[in-house]
């Protein structure tokens, strides 16, 4: 039996204050599409999650995404010149880090959801 052709898989993660992760996630570049009150769908460049207005701190301090980019040294002067940090209190955007599979940066959303950015040694 053929398998279904999968067209996307879109994590949902939560928000301590949705106002404010959703202005976060507009200003990191995402665009948004609300779905209800309680939950929107942001994407960039074709991928997406769920941002819901629930928030478990158990849960939320243990989320991380990764997002993949083809070069993270030009994604990081592009994410760093968001100021990021500078318009949302406990936000943080930390630098690149070389490790044996590639390299990656890191940014913590309002709620404190993990985004590990990185890029894969080619080869």
């Amino acid at each position: 039996m053929p398998t279904p052709q999968i067209r996307s898989l879109r994590p949902f993660i939560g928000a301590k204050e949705f106002a404010t992760s959703r202005s976060f996630y507009q200003a990191f570049g995402f665009t948004e599409t609300a779905l209800s009150p309680a939950m929107s769908l942001f994407t960039l460049e074709g991928v997406s999650f769920y941002l819901q207005n629930y928030y478990a701190p158990e849960w939320v301090d243990n989320t991380m995404l990764f997002l993949e980019v083809e070069n993270v040294e030009q994604y990081w002067q592009q994410l760093t010149a968001l100021d990021l940090p500078g318009q949302f209190a406990d936000v943080k955007v930390l630098p690149i880090r070389h490790e044996d599979w590639g390299k990656e940066c890191f940014v913590h959303d309002p709620a404190g959801v993990l985004w590990h950015i990185g890029e894969f040694n080619k080869g």
